[in-house]
């Protein structure tokens, strides 16, 4: 019995040892990623190992986190050759040309070389970490040392290396990046493993990072995602993508023949994940529509600094017998409504899908509003992906609509967070959102709103609403974004909406902290699209039922536009006034 436990564990010692002699590899090999723990030299059985899930919930604000300060990242003439090493392709850089310090980083670091993680042809998922448990397509991962140290002081050091990781997000069609698509048209002169090229075009790596907000990001402490998996890493991973062609990121996996290059994320094992201040995490306690938190609307008003139980709380059911004629209510002048590049990028956050707009492009003024304000975003409120949903936050004559899209100003003398005390700081413009009339799914609300809708079917632009939702499936994760290059234009959306008839009412935001500083101005006719446009919003967001409850109107009034009045009506009115005058 001693001789054969000997034999066995002499020749396991064996077999460990030849492994970790050969080549590792991520798949089709007997090296593959579950076996690197089990090699003696390595380190990849430790507690603080890489890639990980990132959970943005449990993510901790650290103030620390300052802005980056990148040396030479603008260089057109610093990426010296790029190789195929048969795990990835890698990017080396002039020795000792480009350096990374500030971002809370304890010192300057000297960046090596970059290189990428990605799937395979079919466009699975290949990044190494993930946010919420959703993998990107691509990472790239850009490696610095820790100035003045040999690699072999830095491998022993736990913050030796620095590496910043960005995820790269496949966008569909539109116009190609010119500096991927050169960095890109050199991995078929580079498919065999060793094969390694002179990089001779002028890119930098701003041109590859493109427009990623670099104030946002996460850190932790974690390890080399390759053997020896060195626990010396000092991880930044950037919080949005970086758009690419979904083409382009084909040939990785194409031109290369490498697939799947990738470890699978390791456990966190009582680490911590801390979020730079520009990135807007959820509350201690996160809110929520439905019950799946502690804090759905009901207990909104238990969050800190929640103003979500004052008195003029929205949104509101809107009585039409009640409301009140308002001679002040004039018609809006909206600037650059037309502009079909105002859109700068949409992004999902968690709650909404929202498109934020270029600054001081956009304006609204008129409509009875007592200032000018800009314009910085709209997003949608949503039900299901059912044929009969109902998701718009305010209701008429308690019938709510399928969608509604909110307009949000800000008054443009006050910056937001005085906008967010004073009554008027912000007005935002309500269109509800349901099927064309002679659609299965718009016949049952339609004429329940016919007294609301004057128009017969207005239409919006329904190749603008088809480019818009289109940008949808590029930002399943929640906190993901995608730059709108697309023409597309708010009046597109819009379409020929009535823009003279609307409901007005003093009321406050829709979401967590509730504020009670909206000039509400909800229109009455509708906006016309496709259901199966609206029906892609809860698809590939992955929530639904995206609407607070209405909320009760207290003492307000709610005030109608002169041109929402019917003729006989109005003639019927005036000439009651003038009665009452001569009488």
């Amino acid at each position: 019995m001693y001789l054969h436990a000997l034999v066995v564990s002499l020749s396991l010692g064996v077999l460990i040892r030849g492994a970790a002699e050969s080549e590792w590899c991520y798949n089709k090999c007997d090296q593959g990623p579950s076996q690197w723990v089990y090699y003696p030299d390595f380190s990849c059985g430790g507690k603080t190992q890489s890639p990980i899930d990132i959970n943005i919930s449990h993510a901790v604000t650290d103030h620390g986190l300052n802005d980056f300060t990148f040396m030479n990242f603008s260089s057109k003439h610093v990426i010296k050759y790029i190789k195929n090493n048969g795990h990835t392709v890698k990017c080396n850089l002039t020795k000792d040309a480009v350096e990374v310090s500030g971002g809370g980083l304890k010192g300057t670091y000297s960046t090596l070389q970059f290189h990428f993680h990605w799937g395979d042809t079919k466009h699975h998922p290949g990044s190494e970490h993930m946010i919420n448990g959703e993998r990107y397509p691509m990472e790239m991962h850009i490696v610095s040392m820790k100035k003045g140290a040999t690699v072999e002081e830095a491998k022993k050091d736990p913050d030796g290396f620095a590496v910043l990781g960005f995820f790269i997000n496949a966008t569909e069609g539109g116009e190609k990046s010119e500096p991927w698509e050169k960095l890109t048209s050199y991995l078929k002169s580079i498919s065999e493993k060793d094969k390694e090229l002179k990089f001779n075009e002028d890119i930098s790596i701003n041109d590859l990072i493109g427009h990623v907000d670099l104030t946002k990001f996460y850190r932790y402490s974690g390890s080399l995602t390759t053997p020896e998996c060195n626990e010396a890493v000092v991880w930044t991973v950037f919080h949005e993508p970086i758009n690419v062609s979904k083409d382009l990121i084909q040939r990785f996996a194409s031109d290369t023949t490498l697939t799947n290059v990738y470890r699978p994320t390791q456990k966190l094992n009582g680490r911590k994940v801390h979020a730079s201040p520009a990135i807007p995490l959820p509350n201690s306690h996160s809110w929520c529509y439905d019950d799946h938190c502690e804090h759905r609307p009901s207990k909104w008003h238990l969050l800190p600094d929640s103003k979500c139980n004052g008195n003029r709380q929205s949104p509101i059911n809107i009585d039409s017998d009640s409301v009140e004629v308002d001679e002040k209510l004039v018609p809006f002048t909206f600037k650059n409504f037309g502009n079909k590049h105002a859109i700068k990028y949409i992004t999902n956050t968690g709650h909404a899908a929202k498109c934020v707009l270029k600054d001081d492009l956009v304006e609204v003024s008129g409509g009875g509003l007592k200032n000018v304000y800009s314009t910085l975003q709209f997003h949608f409120h949503w039900g299901t992906d059912s044929q009969d949903s109902e998701g718009s936050e305010h209701t008429v004559d308690s019938k709510r609509y399928p969608m509604e899209m909110h307009i949000v100003n800000k008054r443009k003398d006050l910056s937001l967070d005085e906008a967010l005390k004073a009554p008027d700081g912000l007005a935002v413009l309500g269109f509800f959102i349901e099927a064309p009339r002679s659609s299965k799914s718009g016949s049952s609300s339609s004429d329940a709103h016919e007294t609301t809708n004057p128009s017969s079917n207005p239409t919006s632009n329904k190749e603008a609403w088809n480019k818009l939702t289109g940008y949808l499936s590029a930002i399943p994760n929640i906190g993901s974004s995608v730059e709108v290059k697309e023409e597309i234009s708010i009046d597109d959306l819009l379409g020929s909406v009535n823009r003279d008839s609307y409901f007005r009412y003093s009321g406050s935001l829709t979401t967590p902290s509730c504020n009670e500083a909206v000039v509400w101005t909800v229109f009455k006719e509708s906006v016309r699209v496709d259901i199966d446009m609206m029906r892609k919003f809860p698809k590939h967001a992955g929530y639904h039922d995206v609407f607070r409850p209405t909320q009760s109107l207290h003492s307000r009034k709610i005030y109608t536009s002169a041109s929402s009045v019917p003729q006989p009506i109005l003639c019927y009115v005036l000439l009651a006034c003038l009665c009452a005058i001569f009488r």
